[in-house]
């Protein structure tokens, strides 16, 4: 008899238990889906950045969702995004991907998915996730990578960070020919 009382006290306790962590778990489930909620959306969008009159940049995309109103602001582009630079000479630097995030307090944008960039003068760079910071006009991946020119050269492997212009690049464990390499 005091094994069966001691039973079902302990399967009570468990009932109360169980039943009292489903409660708070809807309820942080309840909180946690009101807060990451956009405050917008806009579909097509194309936005043009200018610096002293000129355009600096634009910004092309399907669909934009507008996340600036979490503490750590952001906005998203699921359906993907072609970004164009302008150096002061008009010089076009091309950016493209499956899908992006701009952060807001830092200014990078986290580019991701068959990600492209390529300039005029035919120079290219394909990897799966790329991030740009735009303050310091900076790429950087730990992703794999290969890089292409209009003359012949290549490099490939993982981790890279480059200027915009591909002036100035820094690779870690990477191969690849060099065609008319000027000192």
């Amino acid at each position: 008899m005091l094994k069966g009382t001691l039973y079902i006290a302990s399967m009570l306790v468990l009932f109360v238990v169980l039943t009292s962590c489903e409660s708070n778990f809807r309820e942080v489930q309840r909180i946690n889906s009101i807060g990451f909620n956009p405050v917008g959306e806009t579909e097509d969008i194309n936005l043009v950045y200018t610096d002293s009159g000129k355009v600096a940049s634009t910004l092309v995309s399907p669909l934009m969702k507008d996340y600036t109103q979490l503490q750590y602001g952001f906005n998203e582009f699921p359906k993907g995004v072609h970004l164009t630079l302008y150096d002061k000479n008009g010089a076009k630097t091309h950016i493209t991907g499956k899908y992006a995030i701009v952060y807001e307090e830092t200014d990078v944008i986290d580019l991701s998915g068959n990600v492209r960039i390529y300039t005029e003068d035919g120079k290219e760079l394909t990897t799966e996730q790329l991030y740009y910071d735009q303050k310091n006009e900076w790429f950087y991946t730990e992703n794999y990578f290969k890089f292409t020119d209009n003359k012949g050269s290549f490099l490939e492997g993982p981790g890279v960070d480059f200027s915009k212009d591909f002036k100035i690049m820094n690779t870690q464990r990477s191969r690849g020919a060099i065609s008319n390499f000027k000192p």
